[in-house]
């Protein structure tokens, strides 16, 4: 690869913008599907609301229902299901009576490891408990112990107790089910419609590039390999696609499951939600690193990616070549050169991924128990008031755990999240790259006057192909443009189908500036054959018309009779309907020219041009077309660029060029008069044909 092209391809890889610039043009995107997209994100605030509830449930049932009965008993004469009846008295717990309901003595069911004792009387304070050789229950609080006589409860007289509660809890695991239900339908649609709206898109975004690349000048394609085009529509829009799916998702996931987290751990408790605040600072600095080195990586691998695809699009075309010449080694050399720095910069960037990945989590997750324990450690150590509930202390480490899954999903999805924003930088460097509209309205068909006026042109600056082109071709003439290799023969052709504009001077059609012409409007009344015709996959008839509804199936066999090319054809075992598969390589050189040729008659051109279109042909084929042409290109105005001179002694003027200046006009025979450069040109063909006879 030449250092210039280096250069063009590292141009066009790097990103225009930046981040938040690309951040904003996604966005803008998404706000076309902006309906659905919000749905999906009310429907996962549902299912993240439902899922959350989990743990406050398993709080109420452990607090009230399971914990509870070490709540204050109390002596009752009232038999309703919460009463419970131990020796001769009823008992019912504090929380079950009403306002002015009557209360008798009080009662205590306590735990002491995993037996549970009945204490007929109220206790002063609780903290650490032994029961004693006689049965005793000691309780222990900042240096102060009280004893309380006990009767050790059997696991029939402990049911009771709990039998109230059963009601209960059995409602609190319907409500747990029905919200697991909920939210497994809310979650189910969140991700149907984010992902739709994702796929929605992405259509939106490779049909918009795609769309681009047609209102791109031809110039922009001349020193750029078609893979790397390819990998723009196709590998970094669909990269593109998983920042919606995936990425998007998990971080609006993440954040509102840590939104609601938070917001629910602070409701437990204030002091172990403050203590759990520094989750937060270690992730935005682990988020900022990681990008600080995959953006760079990534920037890297998708370049590269881009060079492989441009590498293997060029040696598939080029195959027979590289064949022909012995150079699969080095073609395989140079392939293996970019595959090893993918390769290299892969392993980085999967070093830098395990670095940071879940064993990360894992220890910030590690540094959150520490925290607590060390905090409810403290708390039971020191008797202090504001000890938290068994409870409180379930749901705690319960959203403490589910704190983490989302943090994990959001890690797991960094590596994601660069990919995506570096392949849709290079998706917005082709969109803004500067194009022209596609315009779709109609002009009449134009006579066919041209006229080039002082017309100066240079591909690059300082760099001059045409120097002062002036002439004029009348309507129905035939002008043919002759010269060495690089005279500047097809960039006239150029210049006058409006692939490029020039520098100086004009040109006219009809006495209107084609620059006042939009390009494909003014293309509409023209027809062009190039010496190496292009065929798409189709069939014959479609490669002629470009399934342009206007061209019928007749005014196709209309013109490739016109042609000769039915005689040519006719042998094909579905004639016109014979499938054509890319670039027609199962067609000779001389049938792909006469399809070629028939598609620019089929449009009924005002201005043909043929740029060598009868070079690669042999003479049978040639004196097919020389026939069809005296009466095709009557009406209308034909521009030949001629390899073979003999081809247009017909011609009405033919211009010989050399360096980019005219330096002889005329038609054949005043040019033959003159003795000149044409006059050479002419003998030296004619001698070698005699030579070749």
């Amino acid at each position: 690869m030449s250092t210039e092209q280096e250069q063009l391809d590292l141009t066009f890889d790097q990103p225009a913008g930046n981040y938040v610039d690309t951040g904003k043009r996604l966005v803008k995107y998404a706000l076309h599907f902006k309906k659905p997209l919000l749905l999906a994100l009310l429907m996962l605030a549902v299912a993240v609301v439902t899922d959350l509830a989990g743990p406050l449930i398993a709080k109420r049932m452990i607090d009230v229902h399971i914990s509870g009965i070490e709540m204050p008993w109390y002596e009752t004469k009232a038999e309703d299901p919460y009463t419970v009846a131990y020796g001769n008295t009823r008992y019912k717990r504090a929380d079950h009576f009403a306002p002015d309901e009557p209360r008798g003595a009080e009662a205590r069911v306590l735990q002491v490891q995993r037996e549970y004792y009945f204490v007929d009387a109220p206790i002063a304070f609780d903290g650490e408990r032994t029961v004693s050789a006689e049965g005793a229950v000691s309780i222990t609080k900042a240096g102060q112990t009280k004893t309380y006589p006990a009767k050790l409860l059997t696991a029939q007289e402990l049911f009771p107790f709990f039998r109230p509660e059963m009601g209960g809890i059995l409602q609190l695991c319907w409500i747990y089910f029905g919200l697991i239900v909920v939210s497994a339908i809310f979650t189910y649609g969140e991700r149907y419609f984010l992902q739709a709206s994702a796929n929605r898109i992405i259509r939106k975004m490779r049909n918009d590039v795609f769309a681009h690349i047609h209102r791109l000048p031809i110039q922009y394609f001349d020193n750029l390999p078609a893979g790397k085009v390819v990998s723009r529509i196709t590998n970094d829009t669909e990269s593109t696609r998983e920042l919606y799916v995936n990425v998007l998702a998990n971080f609006f996931s993440g954040a509102i499951h840590m939104l609601g987290i938070f917001a629910a751990l602070f409701l437990l408790d204030v002091r172990l939600a403050a203590i759990s605040l520094f989750i937060i600072p270690m992730l935005v600095a682990w988020i900022i690193l990681y990008r600080k080195y995959a953006k760079r990586f990534n920037h890297v691998i998708r370049s590269t990616i881009s060079e492989i695809n441009g590498m293997i699009n060029e040696t598939i075309q080029g195959i027979s070549i590289i064949k022909a010449f012995r150079r699969e080694k080095k073609t395989e050399e140079e392939f293996e050169a970019f595959n090893m720095k993918y390769f290299t910069y892969r392993n980085k960037l999967l070093s830098l991924n395990a670095l940071t990945g879940h064993n990360l989590v894992g220890v910030i997750r590690n540094i959150a128990f520490v925290a607590l324990i060390l905090y409810f450690g403290g708390v039971s150590i020191s008797g202090v008031e504001g000890a938290i509930s068994l409870g409180v202390l379930y749901a705690f480490v319960d959203y403490l755990n589910r704190l983490f899954q989302p943090i994990v999903n959001i890690v797991n999805q960094l590596p994601n999240l660069e990919t995506a924003l570096v392949s849709a930088e290079r998706v917005f460097v082709l969109l803004d790259e500067k194009g022209e509209e596609v315009a779709d309205e109609k002009m009449p068909r134009y006579q066919g006057r041209v006229a080039f006026e002082d017309v100066w042109f240079a591909y690059k600056e300082d760099e001059q192909v045409l120097k002062g082109i002036s002439f004029e071709a009348k309507q129905g003439q035939t002008v043919a443009l002759v010269g060495h290799t690089g005279s500047g023969k097809s960039s006239i052709l150029n210049l006058l189908f409006r692939f490029y504009d020039v520098g100086r001077g004009r040109i006219t059609i009809d006495g209107v500036d084609i620059r006042e012409m939009p390009r494909q409007t003014m293309r509409d009344h023209m027809g062009i054959v190039l010496q190496d015709p292009f065929l798409f996959t189709g069939t014959i008839a479609s490669n002629v018309s470009l399934n342009d509804p206007s061209i019928s199936r007749e005014r196709v066999e209309q013109v490739l009779a016109e042609i000769g090319a039915d005689r040519l054809l006719k042998h094909l075992p579905k004639g016109i309907d014979e499938p054509v598969i890319e670039k027609g390589s199962t067609l000779s050189a001389g049938q792909r020219q006469l399809i070629s040729f028939a598609r620019a008659l089929a449009f009924d051109p005002a201005i043909l041009i043929l740029d060598e279109a009868t070079s690669n042909i042999d003479t049978e084929t040639e004196a097919l077309i020389q026939e069809a042409l005296e009466v095709v290109k009557r009406g209308r105005t034909t521009f030949i660029i001629a390899h073979r001179l003999s081809t247009i002694k017909n011609a009405d003027l033919i211009l010989v060029l050399d360096h980019g200046e005219i330096v002889e006009r005329g038609n054949h025979d005043s040019l033959m008069q003159q003795g000149g450069r044409y006059y050479q040109m002419y003998q030296l063909q004619q001698g070698e044909q005699v030579l070749a006879m």
